[in-house]
């Protein structure tokens, strides 16, 4: 049997998460990477994407990131969020609404890019949840 990777994933408030897998593929800053036990160890900073775990070939969960960052090591992973949301509990019939909402929001920040800047990132994050479908 092959080794496992020990997987968490930390909000600032608390472990949300921490199992073992055969993998886990996380949306690095430069793309997705996969970790497998024995990966060399690494920092990345995490785009808003999505965290896929892997028991053999099989997708078993999949977690929707806002960004963050992601430590690992030779048989561990962390994965660091302020925000993370399992493709379980995604209410797709809310997130239409959750978008257009947004949308407005950002064409009424005007001049301020910061707050734009944060809009567009929420706003990508709910748009890649919509937009992932089923686990593979």
């Amino acid at each position: 049997m092959a080794d496992k990777v020990t997987f968490e994933l930390v909000s600032p408030e608390r472990l949300l998460l921490a199992t073992e897998a055969d993998m886990v593929v996380v949306p690095g800053q430069e793309g997705d990477f996969g970790v497998l036990s024995g990966h060399q160890p690494v920092i990345s900073m995490l785009r808003p994407g999505a965290v896929d775990i892997y028991e053999g070939e099989r997708l078993v969960e999949r977690i929707f990131v806002a960004g963050g960052f992601a430590e690992v090591s030779s048989d561990r992973l962390t994965v660091l969020v302020e925000e993370a949301t399992a493709q379980k509990d995604v209410d797709q019939a809310a997130l239409p609404r959750r978008i257009a909402e947004l949308r407005e929001r950002i064409e009424e920040a005007g001049e301020d890019d910061a707050l734009r800047q944060s809009l567009e990132a929420r706003l990508a994050y709910l748009e890649l949840m919509g937009e992932s479908g089923q686990p593979h």
